[in-house]
């Protein structure tokens, strides 16, 4: 990969990542107390002997902000392989459905489907993603009959062997990017622009993120602690599970 598409790809992700870590910031600031609450399990909780509101909720609050973020970000790298796939190596937008990537490699043209880690989906997305390669596949060989179609699922991160499962080809982490750019070493350089501005954005959004704590906290204990001060398990539980009223 020559210097002026390195720099492509660094200025892509320098502009872009600062719409990740604002919408973290967004996620926060939108966040009500029993929309957190509602899809939780108060008996875990109860068994874990989580008697402090600030406790609790920062429990819940830390899992929320996880798979969020990690849903948030994978889409952003979902989007860093197409941009890189377009600039690289001729690859394209697919327009079929569940696909994300087209690009041809010697006489081989890869469909491939982006996700950004190897724990992305249950069975049911798995069967999704193997029919929508079948759909993509046909389509293609009704225009082209002899032509030669790799599906493939890509993950963004992750150190396991390239296998072809039978259905797909399941690749990922170095080879993944190799793939897609050209670049065996594009994985790591990746790194260093994802990390422009990392240290102001955090500070902001620590800033953030405790008085998010605090409010939810407050309206944690205004709404489900009794006079004393402890928490209402019974009101919690009706809450979260109550539907015969």
């Amino acid at each position: 990969m020559n210097e002026k598409t390195r720099e492509l790809i660094r200025n892509y992700v320098v502009e872009n990542i600062d719409t990740f870590h604002l919408e973290r910031i967004k996620r926060l600031r939108n966040l009500k107390l029993n929309n957190v609450l509602k899809n939780k399990n108060p008996y875990l909780f109860r068994c874990k002997n989580l008697n402090l509101a600030a406790d609790l909720m920062t429990a819940v609050l830390d899992a929320r902000l996880s798979s969020s973020e990690e849903g948030s970000f994978g889409s952003f790298l979902e989007h860093l392989a197409i941009y890189v796939s377009e600039i690289t190596g001729g690859g394209f937008k697919s327009a079929a459905e569940g696909i994300d990537i087209e690009l041809v490699r010697g006489k081989t043209r890869y469909l491939v489907a982006v996700k950004s880690g190897k724990n992305w989906g249950n069975s049911t997305q798995y069967a999704t993603l193997k029919r929508n390669f079948r759909r993509a596949i046909q389509v293609i060989h009704q225009a082209r009959p002899r032509e030669q179609v790799q599906p493939t699922l890509g993950i963004c991160y992750g150190n396991f062997r390239t296998k072809h499962t039978g259905d797909y080809l399941h690749i990922g982490g170095q080879s993944f990017w190799h793939l897609i750019s050209g670049d065996r070493n594009l994985y790591i350089d990746l790194i260093e622009p994802l990390g422009y501005k990392a240290e102001d954005h955090d500070a902001i959004f620590r800033q953030e993120k405790d008085n998010t704590y605090n409010r939810l906290i407050r309206e944690f204990a205004n709404e489900y602690c009794d006079p004393s001060g402890a928490i209402d398990w019974a009101k919690l539980v009706g809450f979260v599970s109550g539907n015969m009223s």
